[in-house]
């Protein structure tokens, strides 16, 4: 007998008798369940290429002749220009600005992840005073627009003597991030369980050891996603060093930016060049902490 037929009674002679089992809605679910995959990662490449796309068209243009560039009849360059980016590089002085954001950059997420983790542990676990009043303050200040409190920002770093300071322009920075990446944090804390905190209190814990030792090292994912979240958007800060700097070699990276832009002097292919080079750092954290950025934003869905 085979091994795809099934022992049952004949309905005619009452004899036991073999018959081929029903297939067919199994084949219809799987070739259905296929289609559906098909059709879900199509929408997936889709979405990508659109999302690249800016990018390769970036890359593309950083390559070509500002003739080449401003014709568009081809998306890949015919004779790749390399000097483009050795221009950007020397005229745009790159290496002083990009310099300044990593270090802007880099101090500031530091800051908010600090201030931002222990912020939500306390809002998401301990109980006092005043906690929903604090909450709503934070939504308060995340509503006002960033350019409203320039003023009120520089003013209070003139009287603190931090204008066109390293220093100010930090502290700016992480105040400005801190209040979303509390409460990204404080939802983060509040959807993991209680019973290794409750276990490490019976042992005598304390409430900053238990923060440090047994919070913390759970909180990676959520902590990727902040620091990716406002690491991009301290990167791309540029209105308020403006406001505060005075000395031209403090400024951040779209300080070298703008030195392409001229009508006088169109220099769009080195402007693409100079834009390329300054992606670079933000592309290279992302594939460092991609393992938990996707873990914070799976966690954050299902929550």
């Amino acid at each position: 007998m085979s091994a795809n037929q099934v022992q049952q009674s004949d309905p005619r002679t009452g004899l036991p008798g073999s018959v081929e089992p029903d297939d067919q809605p199994q084949s219809r679910r799987r070739r259905r369940i296929t289609a559906d995959r098909v059709g879900l990662y199509g929408l997936l490449i889709v979405a990508a290429l659109t999302a690249l796309f800016p990018l390769l068209w970036m890359a593309s243009g950083s390559l070509q002749s500002l003739d080449e560039l401003l014709s568009g009849k081809s998306l890949l360059p015919k004779d790749p220009q390399w000097d483009n980016y050795i221009t950007a590089w020397i005229q745009g002085d790159l290496g002083k600005y990009l310099l300044n954001s990593v270090g802007y950059t880099l101090t500031a997420v530091l800051g908010i992840l600090v201030a931002s983790s222990m912020a939500g542990y306390a809002l998401a676990r301990l109980e006092f005073w005043g906690k929903t009043f604090f909450t709503f303050v934070i939504l308060a200040v995340m509503i006002i627009p960033a350019p409203a409190m320039f003023l009120a920002q520089y003013r209070l770093l003139v009287d603190l003597g931090l204008s066109n300071s390293r220093v100010g322009y930090v502290l700016i920075l992480i105040t400005s991030g801190v209040p979303m990446a509390t409460l990204i944090m404080r939802s983060f804390f509040a959807g993991q369980p209680k019973d290794l905190e409750e276990a490490a209190a019976l042992d005598g814990a304390s409430s900053l050891r238990i923060f440090a030792s047994v919070i913390l090292p759970l909180a990676k994912p959520g902590l990727a996603a902040v620091a990716v979240i406002q690491g991009l958007a301290a990167w791309n800060e540029y209105l308020m060093a403006l406001v505060i700097f005075d000395d031209n070699a403090l400024m951040p990276i779209q300080r070298g930016l703008t030195s392409f832009n001229s009508a006088e002097t169109p220099q769009q292919e080195v402007l693409l060049a100079a834009t390329a080079i300054s992606i670079v750092p933000v592309i290279f954290f992302y594939l460092l902490a991609q393992k938990h950025i996707v873990k914070g934003i799976g966690a954050g869905a299902i929550k």
